[in-house]
């Protein structure tokens, strides 16, 4: 009798799952944002099935009977925001010193529950995936937080993880020289010397998780008498190239920390997918970016966040990127050069604003549909994930946000998202 109690009850439990697996949602849009052609449609019914998008209809033709209605009728409706460049386990890092505390003085398990609040802050945002490049010395905590979202064990984006990121020995922080030499002080990342090791840190990181791979390809950044930007390369060519080497034989994609060209053209010629920063590039970087068809995530609001603080402490090279930023955006938007959109939140506190770069984006020249493309179909399309994130269409994720107002008149409403959906499951609802 128990045995028949207790296959009954596992059958129920099973059959709830299902149901709630597959339950139907209408959506009723006020305004919806063909994203690809920046059409405000009025008057639509998204139809959800489980975590997918089912249909989308005009309300006048909506008959369909679905297990609940929700009202956005007052609402523009787009698809989640995707983010390309952030740091869920930093907390914002001004200084040097404002680095070292969080790698020396947290621990890997506090840093990890902070970056919880951090995933979570995201989701809230409207950033429905992320692409979450470097731990910053946290180990694989990215893998572990990415399970745990995709096992319904904490809220947050999708993610995209990287894990340790790759450097040279000795170029990247925390520099030993600052400390007694005596200890032997952790590192943000994981060093290589040679292309033997580059090869090998490349199969680590995939074999602990990691769906992409990252590297600093430059430092020491400087400003020349000519107002250019240069910088010190981190890799040989050897080493930089067997990274590529080895990322495109695993069938991963590669992205690079590069400022000026000394990173960017041997980043580019390692087939790196994205350039992540590229504050100081020049017109040959553009040129092959466009001829490579390489990403460039800007980066924009957290040069400016760190700008006065790290000029306050000696280093002025922020604030003369921010400067010349503009005329470059503008020049490489109009030479071709893909963008999606990425903010290094993280390294900028998590309580500022995630879709702050929509705003200088639009000051630089793209319209506001265009910006938003930036972090939809574009970022989709460099994650490879395009039909499935980064617009609502029969077929893809039920990744929706609302917002109060119409973006592509008033791009700062992306900084206050009023409801969420993720995979067909709600996140944020209106207050």
């Amino acid at each position: 009798m128990k045995k028949i109690i207790l296959l009954n009850l596992c059958l129920y439990l099973l059959l709830s799952v299902s149901f709630a697996q597959n339950k139907t949602i209408a959506i009723k849009c006020g305004q919806l944002l063909d994203i690809r052609s920046g059409q405000m449609l009025v008057n639509q019914v998204i139809i959800v099935k489980g975590n997918l998008v089912e249909s989308i209809v005009s309300a006048a033709s909506f008959k369909q009977k679905t297990d609940s209605l929700i009202d956005l009728s007052g609402y523009t409706v787009l698809p989640g925001l995707i983010d390309c460049h952030t740091h869920v386990l930093l907390q914002g890092d001004i200084t040097s010193e404002d680095y070292d505390v969080q790698i020396l003085k947290e621990s890997v398990p506090y840093r990890t529950i902070r970056a919880v609040r951090s995933c979570r802050q995201s989701l809230m945002n409207g950033f429905t995936t992320i692409r979450d490049l470097g731990t910053e010395g946290a180990g694989y905590a990215d893998v572990d937080l990415k399970k745990a979202i995709n096992n319904g064990e904490m809220e947050g984006p999708r993610m995209f993880v990287s894990t340790l990121a790759i450097n040279t020995t000795g170029h990247y922080a925390i520099r030993a020289s600052e400390y007694a030499w005596e200890l032997k002080m952790p590192k943000g990342l994981q060093e290589i010397t040679g292309a033997d090791e580059a090869r090998k840190a490349v199969r680590e990181q995939i074999e602990h998780g990691a769906d992409w791979i990252k590297i600093y390809a430059d430092r020491g950044y400087y400003k020349t008498a000519d107002g250019g930007y240069r910088s010190l390369p981190n890799f040989t060519a050897e080493e930089i190239n067997a990274i590529g080497d080895e990322v495109a034989r695993s069938r991963k994609k590669l992205a690079a920390h590069a400022v000026t060209r000394d990173g960017i053209l041997a980043a580019i010629n390692a087939g790196v997918s994205s350039i992540e920063h590229g504050f100081g590039m020049d017109d040959e970087c553009i040129r092959q970016m466009v001829t490579k068809n390489v990403y460039w995530c800007p980066t924009i609001y957290v040069n400016a966040f760190v700008a006065e603080g790290r000029a306050n402490a000696g280093s002025p090279i922020n604030k003369y990127f921010a400067q010349s930023e503009p005329e470059l955006f503008k020049k490489a938007v109009n030479a071709g050069v893909k963008i999606a959109y990425g903010t290094d939140i993280g390294g900028y506190d998590w309580k500022e604003p995630q879709a702050k770069d929509f705003e200088y984006m639009v000051q630089y020249g793209l319209s506001p549909i265009q910006a938003i493309q930036t972090a939809t179909i574009n970022a989709a399309d460099l994650l490879g994930q395009t039909d499935k994130i980064g617009e609502i269409k029969p077929g893809s994720f039920a990744d929706i946000i609302a917002v109060k107002g119409d973006p592509t008149k008033e791009i700062k409403l992306l900084e206050d998202v009023k409801w969420v959906m993720k995979n067909g499951k709600l996140s944020k609802n209106i207050q």
